[in-house]
């Protein structure tokens, strides 16, 4: 094998995604069947087949209410960090209340988790241009890395003109880093290739060959990432969603197990702290 890429989770469930936000209120959240666990458990068991470590992103939400499933995450080798706790995207919080939902699921996790969680990753990719202060409260609150950036444009996400590998995006503190969710560079524009939606759209030999790209042609390592609820087309189906929003979340979900399964054997994984710092 080459060189190691990051593999990568987000830990929440299926009625938690920023696209459902129209249609299922928070305060419904535990009224609803919850499949995050399951799921998750499912992955545990897959990754520990193939003999991989991976870099959990926590919701804490998801913790308070599972905590021997960030137990297990630990346990079994893997890397705990934070996804924020209610999947409240950054842009739509004060720095004020962007640094309490941070600190209060930092301490959450690294409670339950009996470990120091490193890695913050923004719920939606939802720090951009608009709210890089984002970035100087992660570093301040004891994170050393960032991985919320991803340099494509997106209607719900994205800032085109970041970096695309590796940075350290805080002049005075060179150690905090951002590691941006993996693109190839296509003609003038950013190809996604590190999972989510983008990687159940496309067919898996082009994600394959994109990803060998950044590996063998500009030697760089990749992050990827993927969501337990994409591995579970038996989820509870919602209804009256937008054409796109439907489109988006329900593609391909009967083959997402396959295909990871797949690039499992197809590179060499690791969690994104050893990979990258």
């Amino acid at each position: 094998m080459g060189i190691k890429n990051a593999m990568t989770v987000d830990v929440e469930d299926y009625f938690q995604v920023s696209a459902f936000e129209p249609y299922i209120a928070r305060d419904q959240w535990d009224n609803l069947p919850h499949r995050v666990d399951r799921n998750t458990h499912i992955i545990l068991d897959l990754f520990t087949g193939h003999g991989i470590k991976a870099t959990f992103f926590t919701l804490g939400w998801v913790a308070e209410r599972y905590p021997e499933l960030v137990k297990r995450i630990v346990a079994d080798g893997h890397e705990l960090a934070c996804h924020g706790y209610g999947h409240i995207r950054v842009t739509e919080q004060t720095p004020g209340q962007f640094r309490a939902d941070v600190a209060k699921t930092k301490s959450l996790l690294e409670d339950i988790g009996g470990v120091r969680v490193k890695g913050y990753r923004a719920a939606s990719y939802s720090i951009n241009a608009s709210n890089l202060w984002a970035l100087d409260i992660l570093q301040d609150e004891g994170f050393l890395y960032s991985s919320s950036i991803y340099p494509v444009k997106h209607d719900l996400y994205g800032m085109p003109d970041a970096p695309r590998f590796m940075y350290s995006p805080l002049a005075g503190h060179p150690d905090f880093k951002e590691i941006p969710i993996t693109t190839l560079r296509f003609g003038q524009k950013n190809l996604p290739c590190g999972g989510g939606g983008f990687f159940r759209f496309y067919p898996y030999a082009v994600s394959k060959w994109a990803f060998q790209r950044v590996n063998s042609d500009e030697q760089q390592a990749g992050i990827f990432y993927f969501h337990p609820w994409e591995i579970d087309p038996g989820q509870p189906r919602q209804h009256g969603l937008a054409a796109k929003t439907r489109f988006r979340h329900y593609l391909n979900l009967q083959r997402m197990e396959s295909r990871i399964k797949q690039l499992l054997t197809d590179f060499d994984w690791d969690t994104t702290a050893k990979v990258f710092l």
